[in-house]
């Protein structure tokens, strides 16, 4: 007995054939939208120096330079699956492609960090309607029982993109200047544009849902408020400030409202019905949470690496090789480990392989041998792959093929906000304790500077700097402060990743029976519909 949407008209003969070429130049386009953060997180500390190596921005800048992108990119991605369900798919990754390049050439030229982070919000405008066109696209083009296959490889594509953009972020900034990390999505962009017009077949939804204005703009302004006040609360080492607790509240506020409003409209951006599903809540849990903690722990290895180790972006950048080279192997390979032990197995074993290696990170000092760094990177990759590729799978198989931007765009919002908060709250943690951790070391420091030199590792010791000699005193207390902060963070992510692997214990599918596993599909699709 087969359902509706598995007995789909089978796809036109001269896309199959055409649909690995296709698939390539899908992971062409999704490369540059997750390269520009991993290029970003390497060129940071370059950013936070002063004029004219950088913009001198402040921790909590460079915060917003992060969150800009995914908070914009989050808050868009259910208006931009439905609009490419709607007027197409192809037509909308073509026009976020070029929206995207644009965004990334006037970051270049950024004069200040206010500037960076406007220009970052528009790059996430184009890369919001890039995403969930990819995925969607991707279901198009496959036969449902090659579509594991493809969603693992495009999911390896993440990894690539982990690969390439550190080292890439590190060649530029060894011999330009750090605009050049944001300049080099240009000529990507025009080779994807070129390859894309030429090779990819158009599709949309031929009932596609109205597009739903007040969702969106309720579900951005509670992001928004929600991240500001998490930051703030980082910012001022103090979360039980009226600001901050004014502010979080009222993002909170605003979400449940945005929840309220969509399961009552009969058009939502965010239909909720889909999360009375088990299964399907459970996978987004999962994927939001994994990317929480290793967005969190990510922000801070690059101080790590570079302020504390006294690596260059160049060499940080390959100290990642290995988290990327795990994904790319095996992300590719985890719907064997799926037919083998089942969702539930495979994603609970892989975010705990996750938190161990993230609760790794609160043992390394100063000398911590560097392969013991690489050992961690590279079984991060392995959980991480083994996470994102069943969890992917079991969410685009939920709904029909012709409702495949829709899932994409809510898969990856999940991610990307998960990614957004982690780098918030984790982010915060870190700033307070290393605020704390350092306050009392800065006697020798002039009564104006205190502030800003407590603010971070980097803020510290370029106070240090300015004070000559007498500032060499405070490089080993900012060192000592920093790794604390570092230990009490990292703890901190290894426990949102426990959560994550108890979510997946509970409630994701063990191993079907072969007669399970199609009457389990049916289901899915029936509680999604």
């Amino acid at each position: 007995m087969t359902t509706p949407p598995l007995s789909a008209p089978r796809i036109p003969e001269a896309v199959h054939r055409r649909r690995w070429a296709i698939l390539g130049v899908l992971m062409l386009s999704l490369l540059i939208v997750v390269l520009d953060n991993s290029i970003l997180n390497v060129a940071i500390k370059t950013i936070s120096t002063p004029a004219p190596t950088g913009l001198g921005a402040t921790q909590s800048e460079l915060e917003w330079a992060i969150n800009a992108y995914t908070l914009v990119f989050a808050g868009l991605l259910f208006t931009a699956g439905l609009i490419g369900d709607r007027v197409g798919r192809k037509k909308v990754l073509l026009g976020g492609l070029v929206v995207f390049g644009i965004g990334s050439a006037l970051a270049a030229e950024s004069g200040s960090p206010g500037q960076l982070i406007a220009y970052r919000a528009l790059m996430a405008l184009g890369a919001a309607f890039v995403m969930p066109a990819t995925l969607a696209v991707l279901m198009n083009v496959f036969e449902r029982e090659e579509q594991p296959k493809a969603i693992g490889i495009w999911a390896g594509g993440v990894g690539l993109a982990i690969a390439i953009g550190p080292i890439t972020g590190g060649v530029l900034l060894d011999h330009f200047w750090w605009g050049s990390v944001f300049l080099i999505n240009v000529p990507i962009v025009l080779v994807a544009l070129a390859l894309m017009i030429w090779l990819v077949p158009d599709s949309r939804d031929p009932k596609p849902g109205r597009v739903d204005p007040i969702g969106v703009v309720l579900s951005v302004v509670g992001l928004v408020l929600l991240v500001y006040g998490i930051i703030k609360g980082g910012e001022l080492a103090d979360f039980t400030d009226v600001q901050v607790l004014s502010t979080i509240g009222a993002g909170l506020v605003v979400l449940a409202g945005f929840v309220v409003f969509e399961k009552r409209s009969d058009h939502p951006s965010l239909d909720v019905t889909y999360f009375k599903n088990k299964v399907f809540s459970a996978a987004m849990a999962a994927i939001a949470l994994v990317f929480f903690a290793l967005m969190g722990v990510t922000f801070f290895a690059v101080f790590y690496t570079q302020s504390v180790r006294g690596y260059s972006p160049l060499q940080s950048g390959l100290l990642m090789l290995p988290l990327a080279a795990a994904q790319m192997i095996f992300a590719p390979r985890a719907r064997l480990l799926v037919d083998r032990f089942g969702n539930k197995v495979t994603t609970g074993v892989g975010l705990v392989l996750l938190a161990g290696m993230l609760a790794a990170f609160a043992g390394f000092e100063a000398d911590t041998p560097i392969w013991v760094l690489e050992v961690v990177f590279f079984l991060m990759g392995t959980g991480m792959a083994h996470v994102m590729t069943p969890t992917s799978v079991v969410i685009m198989q939920a709904l029909p093929r012709e409702k495949a931007g829709s899932a994409s765009a809510l898969s990856n919002t999940f991610r990307q906000v998960g990614g957004a908060l982690g780098i918030a709250v984790l982010g915060s943690v870190l700033s307070t304790a290393y605020r704390n951790g350092i306050e009392g070391k800065l006697g020798l420091v002039p009564a104006g500077l205190r502030e800003t030199a407590g603010e971070s590792i980097e803020a510290t010791l370029g106070v240090a700097a300015k004070l000559g000699p007498q500032g060499k005193a405070l490089v080993t207390p900012a060192n000592d402060a920093f790794l604390h902060a570092m230990h009490v963070t990292a703890l901190c992510g290894a426990g949102v990743a426990i959560v994550g692997a108890v979510v997946a214990f509970l409630f994701l599918p063990g191993k079907p029976s072969a007669g399970q596993r199609g009457e389990q599909e049916q289901e899915l699709v029936a509680a999604a519909e």
